[in-house]
């Protein structure tokens, strides 16, 4: 954009320069046509330099608008396959089980608590002499439902598959895939959509721009997502400033 700018500006520059010519060298009977039509052009140009400057400021209004509904979609989706996790050890595959899991699954509510037992083996190895070991208990209290636990009376998570209203096109969906790295057989999971789909109705050059960026302020990358698939990693890669919470 500031390439546009620049260039627009030195042809503002330029016609101005060209009717400071005109009316200095020029016939004054052609003077009035020409002073018209270049002073047509440079309120042209003065309107494309601005135009260049507020649709890049617009842009990034909606971007940064629609990826923070997007991460909060994400996030239902992390904690919801966090839960998986601590349930089952493994990542849902598919929303279809998650959303299965979620309606199905319970909690384990336990509690910890130190005590201290014989030591039977030092005891006998210390010729009877009582010796004693500290051990942590852990007792189960109960259960509770995984939905009412992550969501409440809220059903949002039944169409955690879906974009947010109003952000990509009709019907579209966040991809998601799990599974576990070859070399350390750790459950992993990563979801995720394009730029291209949460931008699908803005300027295509500002899309590409935006896809190429590389940013500790930016998401980096064509993809707006959470975890992934090639570490064991359960964060998305969005800066601060865009969670809201």
């Amino acid at each position: 954009m500031l390439t546009v700018i620049l260039v627009v500006v030195g042809l503002i520059l330029l016609t101005v320069g060209i009717v400071w010519l005109i009316d200095k060298f020029v016939p004054k009977k052609l003077k009035p046509v020409l002073n018209l039509l270049l002073w047509g052009l440079i309120v042209f140009l003065g309107y494309i330099t601005f135009m260049s400057v507020y649709g890049e400021i617009k842009f990034n209004k909606i971007k940064d608008d629609r990826y923070a509904v997007v991460i909060t979609k994400l996030k239902d989706i992390r904690d919801a396959q966090l839960a998986h996790r601590t349930v089952t050890k493994n990542f849902a595959g598919s929303f279809d089980d998650l959303i299965k899991f979620i309606d199905t699954a319970q909690f384990t509510i336990t509690q910890r608590r130190d005590s201290t037992i014989i030591d039977e083996e030092l005891t006998r190895r210390f010729g009877g002499v009582e010796t004693t070991k500290d051990i942590i208990i852990t007792d189960t209290l109960g259960t509770v439902s995984v939905r009412d636990s992550l969501f409440g009376a809220d059903t949002r998570y039944k169409t955690m598959m879906n974009l947010p209203k109003n952000v990509g096109p009709a019907d579209a969906k966040f991809n998601m895939k799990a599974g576990k790295l070859a070399d350390s057989n750790i459950a992993v999971f990563e979801a995720s959509v394009e730029k291209d789909i949460i931008l699908y109705d803005q300027e295509k050059n500002l899309i590409e721009k935006e896809k190429n960026v590389m940013s500790v302020d930016g998401v980096n990358g064509p993809t707006l997502k959470v975890g992934s698939m090639t570490e064991a990693e359960t964060g998305g890669n969005w800066p601060k400033n865009l969670s809201k919470n």
